[in-house]
């Protein structure tokens, strides 16, 4: 069965990112403003959500399709209670090799041990520089950086292989971009730097926000030796370099000034149970409302081969700073990065 069916697909589909909520403990000048995201913001209700049984449900399916790779996200998944239980219960499904997580670390220190005891085995944390006043202007809460850098410590001793997610905008924290690669260099732990994308309407970008791998990797240059490392899978989004010497790594994510639609090989899940075919979409289809309306394993799995051999986004390949202007795209509090 689960040969048949990825063999069937015109393109592969290798992962899911699964929202399991729309609330996060920060206000992301990136992704959720708090001029907008204030104290009365209507998140989903517990009801809204996909269930752990849901999931897991569609998960299944998803892995007969070839998916191999879960990533749990948010807003910020550790908000989700007994978040363990729904880790332990992916690693359980036929074909997963892989559950991984991306939050911004806060509340790892208590959480890293049951999640890594669980099956998780990676964690990328958001963190946008290792200036204190700054980082609080960023996270819009006033959250210090000690927080985050313990709870990379926690997933360290965890055993989690750990991956730093660094956004570079222009005249925010570029001029942080060496700092941050010698700190996490001497750590040891990957850095990867994410230009600054239109993902969502609230996050104000323009192009000339936007530092490009190339800009990145000229600055880096300068104090770095820098060999590239080679992809290990198709449809792989970093792309990796090693310190000249070290197993330490950099990874560049260019889906701005170096777009990889045609070899894109994820899906996403909101946190309410719709399936996406893109970070940039504008709608997606309900898996949960037909699960709740009695659908068979059968027509669950005729609907989403449906919507992924529809696929077409090429939003990063076309974009240009008018579409991004026009086209009203889910925000990334909802679909998850």
């Amino acid at each position: 069965m689960i040969q048949t069916l990825k063999d069937q697909l015109k393109r592969p589909m290798r992962d899911i990112r699964i929202s399991v909520t729309d609330q996060c403990n920060f206000r992301c000048a990136y992704c959720m403003p708090a001029e907008l995201f204030g104290p009365d913001f209507p998140f989903l209700q517990e009801k809204e959500l996909l269930s752990f049984e849901e999931i897991v449900r569609i998960t299944k399916i998803l892995a007969t399709f070839g998916v191999e790779k879960v990533r749990l996200t948010g807003g910020e998944p550790l908000l989700r209670k007994d978040l363990p239980i729904l880790v332990e219960q992916l690693n359980a499904i036929e074909g997963i090799k892989d559950v991984a997580l991306t939050t911004n670390g806060v509340h790892l220190p208590k959480q890293a041990r049951a999640l890594a005891e669980a099956g998780l085995k990676r964690v990328n944390i958001s963190l946008d520089t290792l200036d204190e006043e700054l980082f609080k202007k960023i996270n819009g809460r006033g959250v210090g950086v000690k927080p985050i850098l313990k709870g990379i410590q926690a997933a360290i001793d965890a055993g989690l292989e750990v991956k730093i997610n660094m956004v570079v905008k222009k005249g925010l924290n570029d001029q942080h971009i060496v700092p941050m690669t010698k700190y996490f260099k001497e750590l040891g732990v990957q850095l990867r730097f994410i230009e600054f994308m239109d993902v969502g309407t609230s996050n104000g970008w323009k192009f000339d926000y936007v530092v490009t791998k190339k800009e990145i990797f000229d600055i880096l240059s300068q104090h770095f030796e820098l060999e590239p490392v080679k992809p290990t899978y198709f449809g792989e989004v970093a792309k990796r370099y090693r310190h000249k010497g070290t197993d330490a790594q950099i990874g560049f994510i260019t889906s701005v000034s170096e777009a990889f639609c045609s070899s894109c090989t994820r899906a996403r899940l909101s946190a309410d149970g719709k399936f996406y075919n893109c970070l940039f979409a504008t709608e997606g289809s309900s898996l949960k409302d037909v699960i709740r309306e009695g659908a068979s394993d059968e027509y669950l799995t005729y609907m989403i081969k449906r919507i992924w051999e529809k696929r077409a986004d090429r939003y990063s390949e076309e974009r240009t700073e008018e579409s991004a202007k026009q086209r009203k795209k889910i925000e990334m509090s909802y679909i998850g990065g």
